[in-house]
């Protein structure tokens, strides 16, 4: 038998692979397909259909890429929706994996016609249900995607379908949500790796709102939305299209990155160190290892992108980049900065400054303006006094609050997400932009 959830870092996105005897069934899978090949075909097994739970917002699905590689079927939810790809799944349709079953369950609320999968064992006893975005440990879907006119009917929907469809199932099944901790798609997803009917039914604050009014009451409520997940739910639509691999984008000397920079984004993956140092004049800052959780918000969908990386061989970065539905990448910098210095192209700078010469700067009275950029939820570990609280998410349509006139000074945790904010403020036009760093804690320490 075969059961792997496959986690994409980052994102915090789940998909899953079920087998037993010839046959596997994968839901909701990336577009980065090579480990279920690996693992179906370790087990000596073949994939036979790809499920999806809903439209999704904030991953381009794999389902056109890995049905290209295997011939499988693919199954999709919201059947309301134009799909251009595979069929639309009914309640009540199973699938037999060996001995397993899958059944579909309909639960809508995320959207109107999400999808859960309930794997029974041998038995038919219920053993696991993949809830997609219905259901998380410690959080509900989200229901304000289809804007907040129609979000107490789609509350109303999902209390229906957990209340009267997935607690029902028993305490002792498994759930295997679409998220984890981290994820756009629910604002308070616990770190659980693994939970239960019975773990969410004690633990889940949401739950705990038993009655149906005062479950869409609490539920109700606006998140914010990263600007790419409109771009995505037309590419889940359409089918993200299959790219037979991961392709790598071409080298570009200096004079042709230079050319095409005038109209497409220059995205800097270096660290904020170098990067302060010295970048590409409007380069949006993304170090590798935020390029998931930031790239979203901060990343134009409908222009080219080209990369400033540390290396010629980003297979990493264009990995994240075609998870969130970035196909157009024209090319990445030959040589990087070195290259790019030699010849003597205009370079922008960062200024970074420490936590203890910013409290001089204070105690002498020059002028200064502090952005703390924040969670509200990190708030809890201090506040910076004086300083302004814009959250890094609430960054893009607040950016006005942030004044051009007098030097300011960005807090985050520890200095990266500053940078990130602070790039995208220069793209922007402000000049006197300084990054704290250590953030909050080199602060908090004195």
């Amino acid at each position: 038998m075969l059961l792997e959830r496959i986690e994409s870092a980052g994102l915090a996105q789940y998909s899953y692979i079920v087998g037993d005897g010839p046959t596997a069934i994968v839901i909701d899978p990336r577009r980065d397909c090579e480990i279920y090949l690996e693992l179906a075909h370790g087990a000596g097994m073949r994939i036979t259909a790809i499920l999806e739970t809903h439209r999704h917002e904030d991953f381009a699905v794999g389902s056109v890429e890995l049905a290209a590689r295997t011939d499988a079927e693919i199954w999709h939810a919201d059947a309301q929706l134009p799909y251009n790809y595979g069929k639309a799944v009914t309640e009540g349709q199973t699938w037999q994996i060996g001995s397993l079953k899958l059944e579909a369950l309909l639960t809508p609320g995320h959207t109107e016609g999400s999808m859960s999968y309930l794997l029974r064992d041998a038995g038919g006893a219920p053993w696991i249900v993949f809830t997609g975005d219905a259901l998380f440990a410690g959080e509900v879907g989200r229901v304000d995607f289809l804007g907040m006119n129609r979000a107490p009917e789609l509350a109303g929907q999902l209390y229906d379908a957990i209340f009267g469809k997935l607690l029902p199932l028993g305490d002792g099944v498994l759930i295997g949500p679409g998220h984890g901790a981290g994820s756009p798609c629910g604002s308070a997803i616990a770190d659980r790796a693994w939970t239960s009917i019975g773990l969410e039914r004690t633990l889940n604050p949401r739950l705990q709102n038993t009655e149906r009014e005062a479950f869409i009451k609490d539920i109700i409520r606006q998140l914010p939305k990263p600007p790419y997940f409109t771009a995505i739910e037309r590419l889940n639509l359409e089918g993200a299209p299959a790219l037979g691999g991961i392709p790598l984008p071409p080298l570009l000397s200096v004079a042709d990155f230079a050319a095409q920079a005038l109209t497409a984004q220059v995205v800097d993956v270096r660290s904020e160190f170098a990067y302060s140092t010295a970048h590409i004049p409007d380069a949006q800052f993304l170090d590798a290892d935020r390029l998931a959780v930031f790239g979203g918000w901060f990343l134009p969908t409908d222009r080219p992108l080209l990369l400033v990386t540390d290396e010629n061989s980003p297979s990493d970065i264009m990995r994240t980049l075609l998870r969130l539905g970035y196909d157009n990448v024209h090319g990445l910098l030959a040589g990087g900065m070195t290259s790019w210095n030699f010849w003597a192209r205009p370079v922008e700078t960062l200024p970074m400054v420490t936590a203890q010469a910013l409290r001089r700067r204070l105690t002498e009275g020059e002028p200064a303006w502090l952005l703390d950029i924040r969670s509200t939820e990190e708030l809890a570990s201090g506040r910076i006094e004086g300083a302004h609280l814009i959250p890094i998410r609430q960054l893009q349509g607040r950016e006005n609050e942030v004044p051009r006139d007098i030097p300011v000074y960005i807090f985050c945790g520890s200095g990266t997400r500053a940078t990130i904010a602070a790039s995208w403020l220069q793209r922007q036009g402000w000049q006197n932009l300084h990054v704290v760093l250590g953030g909050f804690w080199a602060w908090d320490e004195g």
